[in-house]
């Protein structure tokens, strides 16, 4: 792919994210309106005149606004949302039509122009001033937009809906619309599954309920079928760690309706492409054919949301519709498998390539609306001013996010700055948190703890490039000064040869999936008295929230937060395993099983991430032929 092609891709990347990011917080609007017009219209389930005069006023001005509110925030905050409401009500009243896509536009066009405003007299308003002028400008400018829209934003929109639904109802009477899932099922797989749904579709298909009382486009990229298809036939022939998740994954995306997850099994073998178009073009032709729809979106694209906005005497030929598009789905995804004598695929790389297209890879980067470092940005770009507290932060508190703590904190020392540097469990982080480090699975939890700190997300806690970027902000900004840099207490290290001893190191080992290098790492703690016999279920547990994979061959299973009462003392476990086990899709040749209690694991671990950041050590740990040798390694560390 050329670069301006890349570049191009960017752009429709970012301008489908929009679209959708204006519609998607406010579907709970669109399905209270889907669902006072399935029940309380004329040919309702509950037919009542007084209530279903609620319909109208919903869809004609009370989810436009909100679309063009949610567009302006997103430009400029909530000045922007409100010179973007007011600014769709004019695109309102001018039209006759509900003016979904007529508040996609003047929304994001009042938040911009009254964000250029406020740079234009930044620095201008003479002292106690600054209300009025805030207050007259956004009214004012409100009000210019709201006529521009109404003389001309409205009329224009309702020309190019009305031109598209003819389009639409063409390829209808044509028989070609089956087809769109040409497009659609791979743009939505790609990029764009949310803008196609919600930014393109949903306004069309109630443009389409105004007029025929139910819409086929809701369905197009909604239905469940292609998906659930792939997922079953991954249940039934698939391999290795797909086989084992499809299931799972299967109840989620058919009941749940998280679509995203089943976007990396189609990207392990991208045959499977043909099979969700497939899938996708006979569940059309089916709705086509029997003549079904829906009378709202269906958000989620979930088989229970959408027979909830499915009207009375539409159910047989909407569950046909996602039935065909299984099977067929199902029966090429069959061959597919079944033909392929490729290797199979990791699913750990293909949801990574997942998240690498559709823009959310989180590397070294800052979205500062939301105090997230994610890929696009530089760390350079976040504050570091005045931080004196980073807390690594994981499920439990004791396992990989001291790991990771151990490692900056001994870059923090080395540079002679006066930063305290913890870890624990996210669900004690406190709530005037700094900044926060968590695996890239986790960062979501950590943000909805303490949302006002600055979030970082780390994929490798063992060789992150994001530590020293850190430092080097910190050298550069911090002001702080005199405080505690260590999290544990030092006596631990004379309970070293207690915590870790020569005969919980094995070498040699093999298993068949990390289940089982899981149970007998848990097993060696319990057999050496330092956890109960629950713990081992607890390490399973923790795997499923986030991998303890650490990057660099190493694993380090632990307990969940709620099984620290299960531990009797702190103990580590070494384990070598030459040839490798899976920990969905990392390759590891060192488990570190750890149980901590009081702290007293933590200088053993912090030796162990220390020794561990360097590959050099990992390969002479995973090729030792003695437990000295392992033990000189790791014992190296502590002089460190």
């Amino acid at each position: 792919m050329s670069n301006q092609e890349s570049q191009m891709k960017v752009k429709i990347q970012k301008f489908g994210n929009f679209l959708s990011s204006m519609v998607m917080p406010n579907i709970g609007a669109f399905i209270a309106w889907g669902l006072i017009t399935a029940l309380f219209i004329e040919s309702g389930w509950k037919p009542n005149e007084e209530l279903a005069t609620l319909v109208d006023p919903m869809v004609k001005y009370l989810l436009p606004l909100l679309i063009g509110y949610t567009g302006g925030k997103l430009v400029y905050d909530m000045r922007g949302g409100v010179v973007g409401a007011i600014a769709t009500m004019g695109v309102i009243v001018g039209a006759d039509i509900p003016m979904f896509l007529g508040a996609m536009i003047m929304g994001p066009l009042g938040g911009w122009v009254i964000k250029k405003f406020d740079q234009l007299i930044e620095g201008k308003v003479r002292t106690g001033f600054e209300m009025l002028v805030n207050n007259f400008s956004s009214g004012i400018l409100g009000g210019i937009l709201a006529i521009f829209s109404f003389l001309l934003i409205g009329p224009g929109v309702t020309q190019i809906t009305g031109i598209l639904v003819t389009g639409v109802e063409w390829m209808l009477d044509v028989g070609i619309l089956p087809l769109t899932s040409i497009l659609i099922e791979p743009a939505k797989i790609l990029f764009l599954n949310n803008a196609i749904n919600h930014g393109v579709l949903s306004p069309l298909g109630i443009e389409q309920v105004k007029q025929t009382g139910e819409s086929i486009l809701f369905l197009l990229e909604a239905n469940p079928g292609p998906g659930i298809g792939v997922l079953l036939a991954y249940c039934f022939f698939g391999r290795g760690a797909a086989k084992r998740t499809a299931p799972g994954a299967a109840i989620i995306q058919f009941f749940g309706g998280i679509h995203e997850i089943y976007f990396p099994y189609v990207l392990m073998k991208p045959m499977l492409f043909i099979a969700v178009i497939l899938g996708g073009i006979s569940g059309v032709f089916t709705l086509s054919l029997l003549g079904g729809g829906l009378i709202a979106p269906a958000s989620p694209g979930s088989i229970l949301a959408m027979l909830a906005v499915t009207p009375a005497g539409n159910f047989i030929a909407n569950i046909a519709g996602v039935l065909v598009a299984a099977s067929v789905s199902f029966i090429v995804s069959f061959f597919v498998l079944k033909m392929d004598k490729s290797e199979e695929g990791s699913l750990e790389e293909a949801s990574q390539k997942m998240q690498a297209m559709k823009g959310k890879k989180s590397s070294v980067v800052s979205d500062l609306a939301n105090n997230e470092i994610t890929t696009e940005t530089s760390i350079a770009s976040v504050n570091f001013n005045n931080v004196n507290h980073i807390i690594f932060a994981c499920d439990a508190g004791m396992g990989s996010s001291a790991m990771g703590a151990s490692l900056l904190r001994k870059k923090v020392k080395e540079a002679g700055l006066n930063i305290k540097v913890t870890n624990m469990a996210i669900s004690n982080l406190p709530s005037d948190a700094q900044l926060v480090i968590t695996q890239e699975e986790l960062t979501p939890r950590a943000k909805q703890k303490v949302p006002n700190a600055t979030h970082v997300s780390v994929e490798n806690f063992l060789s992150s490039p994001k530590y020293d970027e850190i430092i080097d902000r910190l050298v550069n900004n911090n002001t702080t000064n005199n405080t505690e840099l260590s999290d544990h207490d030092e006596s631990a290290s004379t309970a070293n040869q207690e915590v870790l001893r020569k005969e919980n190191i094995f070498l040699n080992k093999k298993f068949s999936s990390k289940e089982e290098a899981i149970r007998f790492a848990g097993k060696v703690l319990v057999d050496g008295g330092y956890v109960k016999e629950s713990y081992i279920e607890a390490m399973l547990d923790r795997e499923k929230i986030t991998s303890t994979y650490m990057g660099n061959d190493v694993a380090i299973p632990h307990g969940t937060d709620e099984a620290k009462q299960e531990v009797i003392k702190s103990g580590v476990t070494i384990i070598q395993v030459p040839d490798g086990v899976d920990f969905e899709g990392g390759k590891v040749r060192l488990i570190f099983g750890l149980a901590g209690k009081d702290n007293g694991h933590l200088e053993i671990l912090s030796a162990i991430a220390q020794t561990c950041s360097d590959m050099n050590n990992v390969e002479k740990m995973a090729n030792a032929k003695t437990t000295d040798e392992i033990l000189e390694i790791i014992g190296s560390s502590f002089n460190k």
